[in-house]
This record gives C-alpha cells, structure tokens and sequence, in this order.
C-alpha cells in the first residue's frame, strides 16, 4: 500500500475538522457511522431515534472536535461512550406512554387508563421523595447527578462544565448515586 492509500488518521481529521474542513468530518462519519449506528440500534431498538442521535453525535463531534484529546483514548472509543450515554439518557427520558403503545397484548390502554389516577399520584409520591432526597445530598453531588441524569451529560461533559477533574465527577456520582439508594430505601 502506498502513502497516498493509507487512511488520514483521525487526529490529522479532528485538527482538520477544528479549522472548518467538513470532509474531514464526512470522512469520519463514514469510518465509524456504520459501528455507531449498530450499538444505537441496539440500545434504542428504534431505526428514527438511532438516526436521530447518530446525527447528534457527529453534530457534536463537529463543534467538540476541540474536546478530544488523543492521548487519552481513540476517536472510536469516544465516540461509542459519548453514544451510548446519548441513547442511554434518551430512554431515560423517554415518555411512559410511547412505552405503553409499544408493548404487545390489550392491556397497555386499559392498563393506562385505569392506572392513570394511581400512576400520576405514584409518580408524584416518587417525584416527592426523590426531591427530598436529592436535597439532602452534598451540592456538589446533587449538582453531579442532575447534569447526568436530568440534562444527560457524559461525565467528561459534567467536568468541563463544572471545571472539576473527570475523576472527582465520576466520584461525586457514584457516591451520591450510593447515597441517594440509601436515602430512598
């Protein structure tokens, strides 16, 4: 294979992309679209939401190009994390009823309807305690979580914006994650 065969490695792409090059960004899309796709599809088990937060990603990669950093870990790998947390926060918030109409058998409108009154009074109740809960917890913590289960932020995503090192953020959701369990039991 010559020189003008090999592949441009993806750090040659990112500080392509980082100067406006979109076919540095075509290109990587191309390379890793189709792994990505996979474990979207996978994780979601819908082909529009998977497209939806393929499309996400590369947008994201195309204004964070600056965030990876190659001495870290490779641009696959990083992608597949920051994928994964998209689609992993997008079932989070997923509504109940979209829930409810995919789910096979009769009972998930009679379910619905006759449950309605009994689920928003449990959903409020819970809603409720996990306020509570959340209150008690260190501001540090509780500020953690919420930036990764309420906005759906990756971890490295919570550490930027916060200025903390990645592994105090990893730590302040673990443990206010193991607090909360505890608070809630």
């Amino acid at each position: 294979m010559t020189a003008s065969q090999q592949p441009v490695p993806d750090s040659v792409l990112i500080e392509r992309m980082m100067a406006g090059d979109e076919n540095a960004l075509s290109t990587l899309y191309d390379r890793y679209s189709g792994m990505l796709y996979g474990m979207l599809l996978r994780i979601l088990k819908d082909a529009q939401a998977a497209e939806e937060v393929l499309q996400d990603l590369f947008l994201q990669l195309w204004r964070s190009a600056d965030k990876f950093d190659v001495n870290r870990g490779s641009l696959p790998a990083w992608l597949m994390v920051i994928g994964r947390n998209r689609a992993i926060s997008r079932l989070r918030v997923r509504p109940t009823r979209e829930i409810l109409e995919e789910s096979d058998g009769h009972y998930a409108n009679t379910l619905a309807a006759a449950d309605n009154i009994e689920g928003e009074a449990a959903r409020h109740q819970l809603m409720e305690r996990m306020r509570i809960a959340m209150n008690q917890l260190p501001q540090e913590q509780r500020q953690a979580i919420e930036l990764a289960y309420f906005e759906g932020l990756t971890q490295s995503e919570i550490a930027a914006r916060t200025g903390s090192p990645l592994g105090t953020v990893k730590t302040r959701v673990r443990t206010g994650m193991q607090s909360l369990k505890q608070l809630l039991n």
